[in-house]
């Protein structure tokens, strides 16, 4: 949601490169999440029940400022994306430890989209 709400709130001379990319990045985060539902579902488990549950877990730190500078949304998302492949790498390796292969598989790829958010982010906050 954060990165949908930045992609909503830029502004400023790069608003366009930056809008579509944070849409973009937006897009595939929100892929991951019906995959994963499911997923817990055929392990026995539950999906999401509601906003206010996402709340109760979320690891990521809302951002309701009223006006943010571009560059300090990419610098925000681009650790956020930091700290999201860090916990994917430990829940991987809590299927290592299970032998499930399928989360694992799901985690590999999205690890990887995760690193290319960050690299993206990263290159387009630089100057100069």
């Amino acid at each position: 949601m954060k990165t949908k709400n930045f992609h909503w709130h830029v502004s400023g001379p790069h608003f366009r490169d930056y809008h579509l990319l944070l849409d973009d990045q937006s897009d595939q985060i929100y892929s991951m999440v019906d995959p994963i539902a499911e997923r817990a579902r055929k392990l026995g488990g539950n999906a999401l029940r509601s906003i206010g549950q996402v709340k109760k877990l979320q690891r990521v730190l809302d951002n309701d400022a009223d006006y943010v500078e571009p560059q300090d949304m990419l610098a925000e998302l681009r650790e956020d994306n930091k700290q999201l492949a860090k916990h994917m790498r430990i829940l991987h390796e809590v299927c290592d430890e299970h032998n499930d292969v399928a989360t694992a598989s799901l985690l590999e790829n999205w690890i990887d989209e995760t690193e290319q958010r960050t690299w993206f982010l990263f290159e387009a906050a630089r100057r100069g």
